[in-house]
């Protein structure tokens, strides 16, 4: 009798520890009374595409993951019946990307959710993302029109043709108003996931195996508290992973070289968002900088120009300025013409610019004008919604050789998306064309006859203007971005596109398609040796509209080998050599907390100071000491210049060769050769 109590002693106490051991613990509890009413992030468009707004930031826990220009931002906090709901006040009439809001950590696995919402139309899908990698490889457990569905999300199989597999779907009535109660359980590669009074689903899956959570609409919808819970000893080994991967980003920012300020400037009423250069104004040996004040004529954000142009020098003295400075006019979501470049190779620069209708060429040290003509004739068969007037504005200046002089002699213009000239330095037209032009070219000498074809959106041309061929008919959307690159020394260059919502292309140089990732709306690429032990150079690229902040990092084959999604912004992914070694690192941007400095693995190796600096833009250019670059970050009114601590560095420094200055866009293909 002894020994019977004994052993039933023993299997309660175990069973209790045992419940005790695997309790529900919580990763997250949100009933979202810590959150304000009003809009859970505030719409910035395609400003955040390569500007950080730290307005744009998560609230609470809640990341807004995914919007478009067709579907602002709308995702909200209200007060229904005296409790606070997650609402998604819009309908999404695409099916290749939907709205997404995430909470939670890229580490969590073997977790719970429970959730409640409130469906306000039936015909949209609506429910719950987990195990989610980014807003377009996920998870989906919800509801649309009568039916229960579980799928899983991995990209697209095409343009705009969402890749998804459905796991398991169900008749499931309910109706508008009607609050549904959700239910998820993973545990390893076992994925449940029931409706309360409806289907319940028990499927094998282990495409994903860890991730965030969120909710998706594509229509209006009010989403109830949410627990997400796992057991005491999975909480556990989920902190320690995340704690190791902090140490090990600790470590590396620890070992590298540190930012120093070096120059802090104010820009008084000409400061400007990312629409700045950097050149030899007056011809000393420290890099000036000259910036341009926007004015959008509409509709929108459309039909853009120069309004003021401010040239100074790192002192902040103003040598120049043209038209006049407004603090307001600072706002810009496109390419503005004007560059520094010495254009008649007489060693001395000038400054080209497009404004009032005029291409203009002037003197960089004083901006007395050499020169100007009248810009093109805005096309008869062009969009009247991009060119409203008499002549083109001027969307970008590109300067190339197609004269087989010696350096750079020409310059191409071009409208907002349809068509391009080119002129000599005289400013004499040389041809013009039309095509998909995308938003900024990209010149190589492909031939070696010592001038270059241009690479311009999907089409390649030589020198005398004849098109050499064109993919402008089999690829749907824009080009943000191409380049000509040599990604490995035994072999050709290659083409490489960031292609809008067609994704990251690569082609061979008679326009064949090698590589297609149909990836969302790829953006910003950057090649450079980003990790030593891979041959040839790696590319970095950034997504936006309807997908935004998602990195890829691609080997010299165009192979993705690692994404990541650190934060939900665009960014200019450029390349820094910051520490004199063969390896760059690629710039996010410059919050202390959102932004900082990544290495070819996806770590953030580089911090920047919590000092107070602007962080609305960046960029990279070498202003002082030996050849690394410095971090110019900068807002509309002051610019800070950061340098290494142990500036200028002895010994043999790498010193890579990048796209010339005189070439700068926000929207170039950011090329960094060893």
């Amino acid at each position: 009798m002894k020994i019977k109590f004994y052993i039933n002693f023993i299997i309660l106490s175990l069973s209790i520890l045992c419940c005790k051991f695997n309790q529900k613990t919580y990763l997250l509890y949100d009933d979202y009374k810590n959150l304000r009413s009003g809009p859970l992030a505030s719409d910035f468009g395609a400003r955040t595409e390569y500007h950080y707004f730290s307005e744009a930031s998560p609230k609470g826990n809640w990341a807004v993951s995914s919007y478009r220009y067709n579907v602002p931002i709308a995702w909200f906090i209200r007060k229904i019946n005296n409790k606070k709901y997650i609402f998604h006040n819009a309908i999404n009439t695409d099916n290749f990307w939907h709205p997404i809001i995430i909470c939670g950590n890229e580490y969590w696995n073997n977790y719970s959710i429970n959730n409640s919402l409130i469906p306000l139309v039936k015909h949209k899908q609506i429910g719950i993302v987990f195990y989610y990698q980014n807003d377009r490889q996920y998870y989906f457990f919800g509801i649309i029109n009568d039916s229960a569905i579980l799928k899983l999300v991995n990209h697209e199989k095409s343009f705009h043709v969402q890749n998804e597999k459905i796991l398991a779907k169900k008749l499931f009535h309910y109706k508008i108003n009607d609050t549904i109660n959700l239910s998820i359980s993973i545990k390893n590669s076992i994925i449940k996931a029931k409706i309360f009074g409806g289907p319940e689903f028990i499927i094998e899956d282990s495409t994903y195996k860890r991730g965030k959570a969120g909710f998706l609409s594509d229509g209006i919808t009010a989403f109830g508290p949410i627990e997400i819970f796992t057991s005491k000893n999975q909480k556990k080994i989920i902190e320690d992973k995340i704690e190791e991967i902090a140490e090990i980003e600790k470590n590396l920012q620890l070992k590298n070289t540190q930012m120093v300020l070096w120059k802090k400037i104010k820009t008084n009423n000409y400061g400007t968002g990312r629409n700045i250069r950097f050149g030899y104004l007056n011809n000393d040996t420290v890099l000036d900088i000259l910036l341009g004040q926007v004015i959008n004529h509409g509709p929108k954000d459309r039909n853009s120009e120069l309004s003021c142009l401010t040239a100074i020098d790192v002192e902040g003295n103003i040598l120049w300025q043209t038209g006049k400075p407004d603090p307001w006019k600072n706002i810009l979501t496109s390419d503005v013409a004007f560059q520094i470049h010495d254009i008649n190779n007489d060693s001395k620069n000038e400054v080209i610019y497009c404004m009032n209708q005029e291409l203009v060429i002037a003197e960089s040290e004083t901006g007395k004008i050499i020169k100007k003509i009248s810009t093109p004739l805005s096309p008869e068969n062009s969009s009247k919604e991009y060119n409203i007037y008499k002549h083109i504005l001027g969307d970008c200046i590109f300067f190339c050789n197609v004269s087989g002089k010696e350096y750079d002699s020409d310059i191409l213009i071009k409208d907002r998306y349809s068509h391009f000239w080119v002129y000599n330095n005289k400013l004499q037209l040389l041809w013009d064309r039309s095509c998909k032009t995308g938003h900024y070219p990209f010149a190589y000498d492909i031939d070696n006859d010592k001038k270059d074809e241009i690479l311009i959106g999907y089409s390649l041309f030589d020198d005398n203007g004849n098109k050499l061929w064109s993919n402008d008919s089999i690829i749907e959307d824009h080009a943000d971005g191409v380049a000509i690159v040599k990604l490995n020394d035994n072999e050709d260059p290659k083409i490489i596109c960031s292609a809008s919502d067609e994704g990251m292309i690569i082609m061979s140089l008679n326009g064949k398609i090698l590589k297609h990732h149909y990836i969302g709306h790829v953006q910003n690429p950057a090649i450079a040796n980003f990790r030593d032990d891979l041959p040839g150079l790696e590319i970095v690229t950034v997504n936006f509209w309807g997908n935004q902040g998602i990195i890829n990092l691609y080997d010299s084959k165009g192979n993705i080998y690692y994404t990541f999604e650190p934060n939900q912004y665009g960014s200019m992914c450029l390349p820094l050599n910051w520490t004199g070694k063969t390896e760059e690192y690629f710039i996010l941007n410059a919050s202390v907390e959102e932004g900082g400095i990544y290495n070819g693995w996806g770590r953030k190796v580089l911090i920047f100071p919590d000092d107070g600096h602007p962080d609305m833009c960046y960029s990279v250019a070498n202003f002082t000491g030996d050849c690394r670059d410095e971090i110019v970050v900068w807002n509309n009114s002051e610019i800070w210049i950061y340098t290494q601590s142990d500036n200028p560095k002895q010994g043999k420094l790498y010193n890579p060769v990048r796209n010339k200055l005189y070439n700068s866009s926000n929207y170039q293909a950011s090329v960094s050769l060893p």
